[in-house]
């Protein structure tokens, strides 16, 4: 590629027009825009958008989006008025689970630099007078938000580009791409091929069906979403002039579905409160031929009902007034609510930025500019990257469940561990059976299902607690989803032994000639070593950012397992790798339990042929030997810090395997663990979670993980290394023993917020909460912090890593 492109970004609309004035402003000025409708309301979902712009969100990306898109909005300049009108936004609770919500909500806009402030009854109805005080408990206010002009927000941003260089083509459908060699070369209208090097799809609802033609899923699905406006409403009149259009805040009824916003003196009402409606875009193309606003379908009064009854009670002024305009309005929704963003890994130069709302939309877009023209965006964008779904998850049944479900649950609560209920038992380890004869509670991850406690072990954790265990009480919040099982599952890992399915730890065989050549240049550490060497190390981006951590072990000269967060590595490396080496996805076809603790010796040496001392087989070496019959490979590795190893084996002898653990372990008291007490051992050990507790947002130094950098060789993102850190992850520990947190927690210091929580569990070890924080620098270990979870303060003291077992004796015996 050129290193100033030629773009072709199809769609005029919120992203679009946001693109080509990011790249343009960034010297990339050869930028052509189609798009099949006029110029600006091109009939997509920019056309008739309400125009919302709420900031936090409690994705730290999703809201670095927002407040960039605020930012520039803020600064545009069109001849008919205002592209965005900062009134503000006031979400109210009208129960008591919702307003414990708002200081969830407040802690995280106070964690990703969002200016709010929780308000009592009498507050909000000052800031609203329309509000009927005796409804509402509280309400969250965020002063930055605003109303966005989403046709006149992209016209600004348009003529910038245009200023700068940028062509744009009304009434010019894209009928096909246009590639060559595995690059796309240019785009074929009616009018003839438009040459380019770079091609983005920003076309919206309608892009997952474009990018069809070149092989690519994109999740997304066009839903109806309803919108209506009243009549006159009297206590409005003569408040607003109609340039200004509103000055009451945008208004947030998630308790009922409702948003609100003012149209001079009539009220603008969206809801979610419907059943979902997704839109066949076969039947669109043919209803809506030659109509000029292809996404605003027919109401459909019926649904409007309930919704129309809620905002009455909660706006009195309403009154008699009646619904005078209103239409049902498509918008993109994802299996999980985020948006699709990347390059196609077949064919270079083809990129996507779909499914952003206008809330999003110049965040996205200055993202997807800096990812082509440096690339890498300055922002983590993990989560909206277009490779982050299993192959199951971009099955249409999938699809479609999903995102229809996304829709339900738009302003729903939903907790950290609330996972789906539909679509379960897809991806299941060969232990399943197993552990549902032992009532496991599974979790979901990735498709598979997860042990999260088992009930099997009731028995046990009651004996433990009647001898003294402690385990603190909890509140209803974080108590959902948990067990106390999970304790007892814990401490008997420190004390005795367990057994852990880590089947789905995604694991690519990574085999070639150029195979150690090939990982030497992609990861930090030195992974060309011995045969039967395993290395923990980084994945790095071009500015040093972290795009994962893994474990390589090397199995043969030119083979290595190597152990990966997500399908985005698989991307990566294979984007990366040279013909002389193939990866290999095998976790599918293997399954691993981790067997940990004191005792993991005593058994399992007597099933294995091979010495298993800690003399013949050291920490962080591979082992291809057998136990009992079954064909197996061990890794002395630990996430939870105790004596053990990872023992894989092929799928068919999966059952067998966890049998013949099992029966030997029954003299040693082994038990089966889940994940809750996976992820408490695993933060008192300090060990690191990507895409929770590091992204490519931070760097090796500032993560605590340096030790997994060699300087002495050239690897990717080498040359952007070396600059001191201004935060770092640091864990702290609570005081109170009742104390919890689940994450993403504000953190305070000398009287401001200072930080925030990623990972955070109980330690039965240390009989507190330890939590993962980013944190200034000058926050030295020892020192006192708080930490505010959903509204209630606690202090917690800046500790070591690890909190337990520094000197690693544990893991070494």
């Amino acid at each position: 590629m050129p290193e100033v492109p030629k773009v072709v970004v199809i769609g005029a609309g919120i992203v679009g027009t946001s693109l080509a004035d990011e790249l343009t402003a960034r010297g990339c000025t050869d930028v052509t825009v189609l798009d099949r409708g006029p110029l600006f309301a091109t009939g997509g979902s920019t056309s008739h958008a309400p125009g919302l712009v709420f900031q936090t969100n409690s994705s730290k990306t999703m809201t670095a989006f927002a407040r960039y898109t605020v930012e520039k909005f803020a600064a545009l300049h069109h001849p008919d008025g205002w592209a965005f009108n900062p009134v503000g936004g006031l979400e109210v609770a009208t129960t008591p689970e919702r307003w414990a919500d708002l200081h969830r909500k407040a802690g995280w806009a106070a964690a990703w630099g969002i200016e709010g402030r929780l308000l009592d009854p009498a507050d909000c109805v000052r800031l609203h007078p329309l509000l009927d005080r005796d409804q509402i408990l509280g309400g969250f206010h965020t002063p930055a938000v605003g109303l966005a002009k989403a046709v006149r927000a992209a016209e600004a941003q348009a003529r910038q580009a245009i200023s700068r260089g940028a062509t744009f083509r009304p009434h010019t459908e894209v009928l096909d791409i246009v590639h060559s060699g595995g690059r796309v070369t240019g785009v074929r209208t009616q009018a003839g091929v438009v040459d380019a090097d770079v091609v983005v799809c920003a076309a919206g609802f309608w892009g997952a069906e474009l990018a069809k033609r070149v092989g690519l899923v994109v999740p997304l699905v066009p839903m109806a979403h309803q919108y209506a406006r009243t009549g006159r409403i009297e206590p409005l009149v003569g408040r607003n002039t109609e340039l200004a259009e509103a000055g009451l805040p945008i208004l947030r009824h998630q308790d009922q579905d409702l948003y609100f916003r003012e149209h001079v003196d009539r009220i603008g009402i969206g809801s979610y409160s419907h059943q979902p409606m997704p839109v066949d875009l076969a039947n669109l193309l043919a209803d809506t031929a030659g109509e000029p606003m292809p996404s605003m379908l027919p109401f459909t009064e019926d649904d409007f009902a309930p919704a129309w009854q809620a905002a009455r009670t909660l706006l009195p002024a309403l009154g008699d007034s009646k619904v005078e305009e209103a239409f049902n309005g498509i918008f993109s929704f994802t299996p999980d609510g985020f948006s699709i963003m990347g390059e196609h890994r077949d064919l270079h130069g083809f990129w996507v930025a779909e499914a952003v709302w206008v809330t999003h939309s110049a965040g996205v877009a200055k993202a997807t500019a800096e990812w082509i023209l440096d690339g890498a965006p300055q922002v983590d964008v993990h989560e909206c990257d277009l490779y982050r779904f299993e192959d199951v998850a971009r099955s249409p049944r999938f699809i479609m469940q999903t995102s229809t479900q996304a829709f339900v649950e738009v302003y729903d609560i939903i907790h950290p561990y609330q996972f789906r209920s539909a679509l379960r038992g897809l991806r299941t380890s060969p232990f399943y059976a197993r552990q549902q004869e032992l009532g496991a509670f599974f979790y979901e991850g990735g498709g598979w299902e997860r042990p999260a406690w088992y009930e099997a072990n009731a028995a046990v954790a009651q004996q433990l607690f009647d001898d003294g265990l402690a385990c603190p009480p909890r509140d209803d919040w974080s108590a959902r989803y948990w067990s106390p099982i999970s304790i007892a599952e814990a401490h008997l890992t420190r004390e005795r032994v367990a057994m852990y399915d880590m089947t789905p730890l995604t694991r690519y065989e990574v085999a070639g000639p150029g195979a150690a050549a090939f990982l030497q240049r992609m990861t930090t550490n030195n992974v060309d070593k011995s045969v039967g060497s395993v290395s923990y190390t980084l994945l790095l981006d071009e500015t040093g950012g972290i795009r994962s951590d893994i474990t390589a072990a090397r199995l043969a000269e030119q083979r290595y397992q190597v152990a990966v967060n997500s399908p985005l590595d698989y991307d990566w490396l294979a984007r990366h790798a040279p013909d002389d080496v193939t990866i290999r996805d095998i976790t599918g076809a293997t399954c691993c339990i981790g067997v940990w603790g004191p005792l993991a010796r005593d058994m399992v040496q007597p099933l294995c042929p091979d010495d298993l001392s800690n003399e013949a087989f050291k920490y962080f070496r591979a082992k291809q030997t057998h136990l009992d019959a079954i064909p197996v490979t061990m890794l002395r590795v630990s996430y939870v810090g105790e004596l053990g190893w990872e023992i894989y084996t092929s799928a068919e002898y999966g059952a067998a395997l966890w049998d013949l653990l099992y029966a030997a372990g029954q003299a040693h008291g082994v038990v089966p663990a889940g994940r809750i007490a996976f992820n408490s051992l695993r933060v008192e050990k300090g060990y690191r979670l990507w895409g929770t507790d590091i992204t490519t947002e931070h760097q090796p130094a500032a993560a605590g993980l340096e030790f997994a950098v060699r300087t002495g060789k050239d690897f990717v993102g080498k040359q952007a290394l070396g600059a001191a850190p201004r935060t770092l992850l640091r864990s702290i520990v609570f005081d109170d023993a009742a104390a919890v947190a689940l994450g993403k927690e504000a953190v305070y210091a000398d009287g401001g917020c200072v930080g925030y929580t990623t990972s955070a569990a109980y330690s039965t070890t240390v009989g507190r909460t330890i939590a993962y924080a980013w944190l200034p620098a000058r926050v030295a270990i020892g020192d006192t912090v708080v930490v505010d979870y959903r509204g209630t303060r606690h202090t917690a003291v800046v500790h070591g890593d690890p909190v337990v077992d520094p000197q690693m004796t544990r893991i070494r015996r």
